[in-house]
């Protein structure tokens, strides 16, 4: 599959997200929400925000790889926080964390605040897409 990041001129410059990927082949991998937590199931690091969202984007990258794909096919991401203020307070150890796990490929995104998830000690989950060839 190729794909291409869509970044028109007339909006604002991204930072940190495209605001578009084009893929054209490939198969359609659909990521179901990850979060903190580790192969026994719990959130591996009650209260860190940072050090969750490594670990969900690990996870996510695990069903990546397992399916035959690689972190620059990942083409959408939605990321879910209890704490948006937070978020932007952790944004450049954040952007550490990316680095380590996608390189300099940024997917389309959305970040949306939520008032809770299912594993009350969660601060993060994160879902998307990948196009893999």
């Amino acid at each position: 599959a190729m794909i291409r990041s869509i970044n028109p001129a007339g909006l604002a410059p991204p930072v940190g997200f495209a605001h578009g990927c084009l893929s054209e082949g490939g198969r359609v991998l659909w990521l179901a929400g990850q979060n903190g937590t580790d192969a026994e199931g719990p959130i591996v690091h009650p209260g860190d925000l940072v050090s969750q969202t490594d670990l969900a984007l690990a996870n996510l990258l695990e069903v990546v790889r397992e399916a035959g794909g690689r972190p620059d096919q990942v083409v959408k991401l939605h990321l879910y926080v209890r704490d948006v203020a937070a978020y932007r307070g952790a944004r450049r150890d954040l952007g550490q964390v990316w680095k380590r796990r996608f390189g300099r490929h940024y997917p389309a995104m959305m970040l949306l605040g939520v008032s809770c998830f299912f594993d009350e000690e969660a601060l993060v989950e994160v879902d998307g897409y990948a196009v893999l060839s």
